[in-house]
């Protein structure tokens, strides 16, 4: 019995995933006649995170689908911002620790693993505690135990930040989060950390905040404007307190 033929395109967002003779329009796909659309498209090296739409002449498809022969399949990106079905939180892996520092600044829940705890337990806690696993690693983003992933598309920092509250628009509140544990800040009064603070910091600054988490204290010191640069930057363009 011959193999069904079906006839499929991507979205020129999702190019940089599949060959190249697959960026240029519609081409053949055999099938098993059994597997499933996003198992279809997933094996042509798309994580189906980064899918929005499947459409067959105008005709909505799940990713459940079974294609049959003949079909013409459109696969469309990810409309932002995208939705989720909890509160924006993140899990990022060992490998974007400058831009979980950043999301943090912005306020945002972001937790990440500064060693490499493998592919499974990554998934595990992604489903776990709900959150959106961020990773450059399209294997990773392939793991059905996922509650949400998505893919980084840039190397540099700034980027990557852009991309994510771009995709997400989570609501920002800078200031708040501890860029080392991801805890919740609070204001704290010179005299309860003195044992924390050198004495030219503590003639120098009045203003403190404390991680309720890990106990890490914050001032506006010599690194404050550049860190200010990235948080009015980001507020200009996505909003926030």
């Amino acid at each position: 019995m011959d193999k069904p033929e079906i006839w499929i395109d991507f979205a020129p967002e999702l190019h940089l995933f599949v060959g190249a003779r697959r960026r240029e329009g519609r081409t053949a796909v055999l099938t098993d006649g059994s597997s499933t659309l996003g198992h279809v498209v997933e094996s042509l090296g798309v994580p189906l995170t980064e899918v929005g739409s499947l459409l067959t002449d105008d005709r909505v498809l799940t990713a459940g689908h079974v294609p049959v022969d003949g079909e013409q399949i459109s696969v469309g990106a990810v409309v932002r911002p995208q939705q989720l079905a909890g509160p924006a939180r993140f899990l990022l892996d060992v490998h974007l620790g400058t831009l979980a520092r950043r999301l943090r600044l912005l306020g945002i829940d972001a937790a990440y693993e500064s060693v490499d705890i493998g592919d499974p337990a990554l998934a595990k806690r992604s489903a776990a505690e709900q959150r959106v696993l961020l990773s450059r690693d399209r294997g990773l983003l392939h793991r059905r135990e996922l509650w949400a992933g998505a893919y980084v598309y840039s190397h540099r920092p700034a980027d990557q930040l852009r991309d994510v509250l771009s995709r997400f628009a989570p609501p920002l509140a800078p200031w708040t989060r501890c860029t080392a544990c991801n805890g919740v800040l609070h204001e704290a009064d010179k005299t309860e950390i003195l044992a924390q603070i050198e004495d030219g910091t503590e003639r120098a600054y009045d203003v403190f905040a404390k991680c309720g988490d890990c106990g890490q204290v914050y001032w506006r010191g010599a690194h404050h404007s550049q860190l200010s640069e990235i948080v009015a930057a980001a507020v200009a363009e996505f909003g926030g307190a």
